[in-house]
């Protein structure tokens, strides 16, 4: 090949890079930026779409039952953080620095309320501490329908997420330190307080802002067993729903933006400098047994792990139960939807097709624009641009982004609002709204593919979407399932992002869950939850089945 013909080539590859980076671009911005500038916009603007400043602030502030409420949230989030970190530290440290038996099973364990819907633990609050909950007595008279409910339904929706920090905080330990510590015959108590929460503070500052976030921004929960308790998502979905003024809607879905915002900046900050702690040269950290150590770790993992899978239990439970707590005899009438909602099946059976439209168009724009952005060379300022629009999401919790689309799809000069109420906006929403930690798992795993398959396509004169169709892709097919799962899993069980945008014909099981239980049937509305818990969980292991596969392929490819 000619010198010119091989400049050609380049210059063509370098053109298409730029039209699909530029095509993504568009892409991000509409799916994510228009809609958060849409709830900017609707805040300064009166009911006839006026400017008019910081008018409907001045009117949050002036209006008393909306500034309890958000005092209500912010009090509730800091208790919620508070109570779930401490808990899920020792958890972690019970995983990661000691012998006990079982730690994989006790890891597996506490991962369970991610496979439910955040209201799965209402349900079973209800069921457990209610009116005619088999526990009541338990409260001292005290009502479970109010900040208590919120406080312990949010504390099981939120250990997990707080966990998967910790535990990965805790396993970046350095062993060295360990064995001068050992080496001086140094205490053990001053080692956990010189040594081991040192090293893992950066780790239990972000779990306690995410779960901050996660409780503040959370709609399901406060909506379940919340009572008369306001706090700042369900007076947003009073404002939309109830109201229809929707100016007052994002005014409150711009404060939930707030720390949000703040927990994300600062979370940045400190996964930088977590990594500048790391060494070259640091050792894996490898736990010595000890028996009343690991006896006394073991007993709280029971406890902790016997707590989620109770509560876990007593949906499943009561989902089969006749008529609670007068007739506990088994059944499987509350099975049958058509006798509760208008859709029957039909609300899981949507949650299934959307899930997965957006685990197969999610996963295809994700990791095409993740190879983009890390593998290809041209237009560097564009590709940071979709860079910071893939990252934007973290920073957006789901029920300002489903306001967002709201104000985005029904806005009278946009033509896609023929969309609204349809798959297409819920699928759209959803890919948004989980988008950046898809991101971040394909921008990991290419990172670890050398760049000198690149390279070498480049001598060779194969073009990049060659190698991306005949080595990127097939190397990489553990994490694209790993992104294709974690995006049809939290679209089945997410609530916050879509109450605002089903339709007549597009309602999700987990948006049925809410409106059952309002109507008072909550052994149906733990019904469809635990349809929705079975489905994630054989799904996850699907995927285990399929990693194991790929797996054992990919040996017997490299033994050949």
């Amino acid at each position: 090949m000619s010198a010119n013909s091989a400049f050609h080539t380049r210059d063509r590859e370098a053109w298409v890079a730029t039209a699909l980076l530029a095509g993504l671009a568009f892409v991000l911005v509409l799916l994510i930026a228009v809609p958060l500038w849409s709830l900017l916009s609707k805040s300064v603007q009166n009911s006839n779409g006026q400017f008019v400043g910081l008018a409907n602030f001045a009117r949050y502030v002036a209006t008393p039952a909306l500034v309890v409420s958000l005092w209500n949230s912010i009090w509730v989030s800091g208790l919620v953080a508070l109570i779930v970190v401490p808990l899920a530290f020792l958890y972690a440290y019970a995983l990661t620095r000691s012998r006990m038996p079982g730690r994989g099973l006790f890891m597996a364990v506490a991962m369970t309320p991610l496979f439910a819907p955040s209201l799965l633990s209402a349900i079973s609050l209800i069921y457990i501490f209610g009116n005619q909950g088999f526990l009541k007595g338990w409260l001292f008279g005290a009502s479970i329908y109010g900040p208590v409910g919120i406080v312990l339904a949010e504390a099981v929706y939120c250990f997990p997420h707080a966990l998967m920090i910790l535990v990965t905080a805790l396993r970046l330990a350095d062993g060295r330190l360990y064995e001068v510590a050992e080496a001086l015959d140094t205490s053990k108590s001053r080692v956990f307080f010189t040594v081991t929460l040192p090293g893992a503070r950066y780790g239990l500052i972000s779990a306690i802002f995410v779960v901050f976030t996660l409780v503040i921004t959370d709609f399901g929960i406060p909506k379940v067993i919340g009572g008369q308790f306001n706090v700042l998502a369900t007076d947003a979905y009073k404002q939309i729903v109830g109201q229809q003024n929707f100016q007052m809607g994002a005014v409150v879905g711009l404060i939930l933006l707030l720390p949000a915002i703040f927990a994300f900046l600062v979370d940045r900050q400190v996964q930088k400098k977590q990594v500048a702690l790391l060494s070259a040269r640091a050792v894996p950290h490898e736990p010595k047994a000890n028996a009343r150590r690991d006896f006394i770790l073991l007993a709280f993992c029971l406890v902790i792990g016997g707590l989620l899978i109770g509560m876990l239990g007593t949906a499943i439970w009561a989902s089969f139960i006749r008529y609670w707590p007068y007739n506990l005899t088994f059944t499987l009438n509350n099975y049958n939807f058509a006798n509760f909602d208008p859709q029957g099946w039909g609300a899981y059976l949507t949650s299934l097709k959307m899930a997965g439209l957006t685990a197969i168009f999610g996963t295809a724009i994700v990791f095409t624009g993740a190879y983009l952005v890390e593998k290809t060379k041209p237009a560097p300022a564009l590709r940071g641009f979709v860079h910071f629009l893939a990252m934007l999401p973290m920073a957006v919790p789901g029920l300002v982004l489903g306001l967002g689309y709201v104000f985005f799809v029904n806005a009278p000069w946009n033509p896609l609002n023929i969309f609204y109420g349809t798959l297409t906006v819920l699928v759209a929403n959803t890919v948004a709204h989980f988008y950046t930690v898809a991101h971040i798992t394909a921008v990991t795993q290419l990172k670890q593919i050398d760049a000198e398959f690149e390279s070498v396509s480049a001598s060779l004169k194969v073009p990049f979407w060659m190698t991306f169709r005949r080595v990127t892709l097939p190397i990489s097919t553990p994490a694209v399932l790993d992104i294709a799962v974690y995006l049809f899993v939290n679209a089945l069980t997410t609530v916050s992002a879509v109450i605002f945008l089903y339709g007549p014909t597009t309602k999700l099981a987990s948006i049925a869950i809410v409106h059952m239980d309002e109507m008072g049937a909550v052994a149906a509305a733990a019904a469809m939850a635990t349809c929705i818990v079975f489905t994630a969980m054989a799904v996850k292991l699907l995927h285990l089945a399929l990693d194991r596969l790929v797996f054992a392929r990919y040996q017997a490819w490299r033994k050949r």
